[in-house]
């Protein structure tokens, strides 16, 4: 059997994802699609990708595409994922996966339908921070979780297009996943209150005004709750992608300013010495060798420049050859991804519920039974 082929939409951040597959021994880096034809021609000379196309209803229309990595702007992620699985493509698309509930209903159900996969690229449950929080929770060193939170805040002044005023819980899932992930637990229901007030001129532009938003969420046949909080306007604070962890026997605590070491507290030691200072390693090891070294360092650098959603944060933890190393592997043992439709679902609608909650004044909010993979 040959190699999956892989079209890589929109390149932007999704040219992070070339040199991924271009190095993955298992998949074919086939085809590139951007609207831009002038970015579409500079992409491809500087990787050599001699398939382009300008329009992805021609993308689908090539027999010779087998799956569409998706990396075009949230308000499209819905429409392109039912395009692409109703033409009989696998689907992986950045996050979120949609910005209402019906079109996360529309996703799972077509995948139901067509027999095809589906997998949300969500980079935290991916980043070497999540990969170590897994490692100690299968060996046991956490002991019993007690509680988890999570943060993602974020100055988005300047971005262009659909970003200015967007509520702060509609691109919540670099929260929610990390703590519904870990304890592979789905959300049962959820409440949100906002807080605080975004400038005038943005606040019309979706209806939204909070700053920020902080919910918590219900875990579902567990007796775990968690915390997410959420900001991406007006509010003071160095771009944060944050995971706490508390157990019955250690807890991990994100570092409170980029470059720092995280936090490892161990129950009852002496009280000077209950918090560690660490660093936490790389998973390198775990991918193939020809993609390992993308856990480091980005891989697009056309024009001397990154991607900012690259460049802030630290690179995603490392997580984007660990994404696309999961979906070709989903591929080529004929497997559901992780996290695949129903999951992607469930972690995407605590985001736009917690929202909902909010406008609402705090009201909890139930999450569909068809988001529940257990």
């Amino acid at each position: 059997m040959r190699k999956p082929r892989a079209a890589i939409i929109g390149l932007g951040f999704g040219a992070e994802f070339i040199p991924i597959y271009q190095n993955h021994p298992d998949v074919e880096m086939y085809a590139i699609c951007q609207r831009d034809e002038k970015r579409l021609a500079a992409v491809g000379k500087a990787f050599g990708v001699k398939k382009r196309y300008s329009d992805y209803a021609s993308v689908l229309r090539d027999k010779d595409v087998d799956f569409v990595h998706i990396n075009t702007p949230i308000p499209d992620h819905a429409r392109m994922t039912l395009m692409a699985l109703e033409a009989g493509k696998h689907v992986a698309c950045t996050v979120p996966m949609a910005t209402s509930v019906d079109d996360c209903r529309r996703i799972v159900e077509a995948c139901a339908r067509t027999g095809k996969k589906y997998m949300m690229m969500e980079t935290v449950v991916y980043a070497r921070e999540f990969l170590f929080l897994q490692e100690l929770h299968q060996k046991g060193d956490l002991g019993k979780l007690q509680f988890l939170q999570a943060s993602h805040q974020q100055d988005m002044d300047g971005w262009p297009g659909y970003w200015p005023g967007l509520p702060p819980m509609y691109y919540a899932t670099h929260c929610v996943g990390p703590m519904l992930g870990l304890p592979r637990k789905d959300a049962e229901y959820v409440s949100c209150f906002g807080s605080g007030t975004i400038r005038n001129e943005m606040v019309g532009i979706y209806g939204s005004p909070f700053a920020v938003e902080t919910a918590h969420i219900k875990l579902r046949h567990s007796d775990l709750s968690a915390r997410i909080i959420r900001s991406l306007f007006d509010v003071a604070r160095q771009y944060r992608e944050s995971i706490d962890v508390y157990g019955s026997k250690q807890a991990f605590e994100w570092p409170l300013v980029e470059g720092e070491q995280a936090v490892l507290h161990t129950a009852k030691r002496p009280e000077h010495e209950i918090p560690q200072r660490i660093t936490v390693p790389d998973f390198a090891h775990r991918l193939p060798k020809g993609i390992q070294k993308f856990t480091q360092k980005g891989v697009y650098d056309l024009a001397g420049n990154e991607h900012l959603s690259f460049t802030q944060g630290g690179g995603h933890g490392g997580s984007h050859p660990h994404l696309a190393h999961e979906f070709v592997r989903a591929l080529v043992e004929d497997r559901e991804p992780w996290p695949n439709a129903v999951q992607s679902a469930n972690w995407t609608c605590v985001g736009i519920l917690a929202h909902e909650s909010a406008m609402q004044g705090g009201v909890r909010k139930d999450l569909p039974s068809w988001t529940f993979t257990s």
